[in-house]
């Protein structure tokens, strides 16, 4: 644990010498008092899946005891279009465990993101972060395991075009400068984000990079570690608010949309799932994939469908869900196949020391490897509510344990061939396709929604606002619409270029 607070570039870890969970009240105060800190911000997720701030002076000690304590009022007819105006009031309380050091502040300013609460003191049944407590609530009480997450967070960087070292259009996975332009500007993304608290795996360019209009489009990805889902949610949430901050500061324009041209990679937010148990990672078992996971997948095998109403929001999702772009479109789940829904990546299963072996100096190091396996569900993109997918996401996976047949699906839904090869067409017809439009994710989300309101996870409030924002988009046959016409499709992806 020393080290790991050593190693933590959270500012208020290192000075307090404990992990952020562990945060308090009395914590936060001291930290403030001794840094010199002059204000503190709070922050919150509303309907529209932005994080809205609140400022606050620190006056004296205790105008800021009551603050921390007490929270503020906050118009929610203002965040939510659930919430009416006659009765709109809520109250936003910090959770300490998500606090740190605003890096764009001039000011020295502690931020915090909030929970909400109603009228009568209790947690608002429908806002994000609950709902997602909810959902990894009932995960555990159903299995008695902790659901885990991590997402990969793709994004265009885009810019006045450069002739010097052009790109390859389409090839710029992993692509070092001077080929690749922003690798400086992802690199300071990840220190502010870990400075933030994220727990960071690793950044890269990306696949897709091309030139339109005298502007350069380049994809770059910043992977998360895995960790409890709800703290999974809040780094991710935090990070889209870095990466466009930063991106302000220098010049650059950014967006997370699903899709921006037709033929080039659209962006997707793939999320790695674990299941665990005192510490242990329960994906594996004897070097294969265990029942815990094989019923988990089930789980997302059976709601996937309905999943997109949390995960692919807006109609460019649906331009990005097409065959042949590493993006899915059939409900299957195979090994480290990027034609399928759900991926099994590749997991450290040799019995092998690779260390050893590129490096003769080193000793078998016997590292337990087992720890790294994860599923990756492919579907979701930037447009998501991150609270409510991951929500969803647990749901599923629950509902995997829940289902007698679970099992069954699993080995139905299994393929280990690239589904869109000619010669795989038969396997291809026996598999369900996912929505293609928003309007069909909502009709999927109608028939499905009992199991996401089962224990109270989804309020159906929620649940009513989802389908009715789904539907008034009145997407059916947009895709066909749209197919011949790339005016009408820049004019789609400029509506919805900032989403998520």
């Amino acid at each position: 644990m020393e080290k790991e607070l050593e190693m933590n570039s959270n500012l208020l870890v290192e000075f307090l010498q404990k992990p952020s969970s562990q945060f308090t009240k009395a914590d936060i105060i001291s930290f403030i008092r001794e840094k010199g800190i002059k204000m503190v911000n709070f922050m919150y997720p509303a309907g529209d899946g932005r994080l809205k701030t609140l400022n606050f002076v620190i006056n004296n000690a205790a105008y800021l005891d009551a603050i921390l304590t007490c929270g503020e009022r906050v118009d929610g007819s203002s965040l939510f279009s659930f919430i009416e105006a006659g009765s709109s009031d809520l109250y936003v309380i910090p959770r300490f465990r998500t606090a740190f050091v605003d890096p764009f502040a001039e000011l020295p300013t502690v931020s915090m993101l909030c929970s909400f609460f109603n009228k009568d003191g209790e947690p608002l049944e429908s806002s994000p972060e609950y709902t997602l407590h909810k959902a990894a609530k009932a995960f555990t009480d159903v299995t008695g395991m902790e659901f885990q997450a991590m997402g990969e967070l793709e994004y265009y960087v885009i810019a006045e075009e450069e002739e010097l070292f052009p790109a390859t259009d389409q090839r710029g996975y992993h692509e070092s400068g001077p080929f690749a332009k922003f690798n400086e500007f992802r690199t300071q993304c990840m220190q502010y984000i870990s400075q933030a608290g994220g727990q960071i795996k690793y950044g890269h360019s990306e696949v897709g990079n091309f030139t339109l209009d005298g502007k350069i489009y380049e994809q770059n990805e910043i992977e998360f570690l895995p960790t409890k889902v709800e703290d999974a949610a809040d780094q991710l949430m935090i990070a889209k608010w870095v990466i466009r901050n930063l991106a302000y500061d220098y010049g650059l324009d950014i967006t997370f949309a699903p899709k921006i041209t037709a033929g080039k990679a659209g962006s997707g937010l793939h999320i790695h799932m674990r299941i665990m148990k005192d510490g242990k990672n329960q994906m594996l078992s004897d070097g294969v994939l265990s029942e815990t996971a094989r019923k988990a997948i089930a789980g997302m095998m059976q709601l996937a469908s309905s999943i997109t109403a949390f995960g692919n929001t807006n109609p460019t999702s649906y331009f990005r869900l097409v065959p042949h772009q590493e993006a899915p479109t059939n409900i299957c789940w195979g090994d480290r196949n990027r034609s399928v829904l759900v991926r099994v990546p590749l997991g450290w299963a040799a019995k092998k020391d690779m260390c050893s072996i590129a490096n003769p100096l080193e000793s078998d190091t016997h590292y337990d490897t087992t720890q790294k396996q994860t599923v990756e569900m492919r579907s979701p993109d930037g447009s998501a509510d991150l609270y409510q997918l991951l929500a969803g996401l647990a749901v599923a996976c629950r509902h995997g344990f829940e289902i007698d047949h679970a099992l069954e699906i699993a080995e139905k839904t299994y393929v280990n061939v690239n589904i869109h090869q000619a010669e795989n067409k038969d396997r291809l017809k026996t598999l369900d396709q996912l929505p293609d439009s928003c309007a069909a994710s909502a009709e999927r989300l109608q028939k499905q929604r009992a199991v996401f309101e089962k224990y109270n996870v989804f309020s159906p409030n929620m649940i009513d606002g989802i389908i009715k924002k789904l539907q008034s988009y009145n997407d059916f046959s947009l895709r066909d619409d749209l197919k011949n016409d790339p005016e009408g499709m820049l004019r789609l992806v400029n509506t919805y270029f900032h989403c998520g």
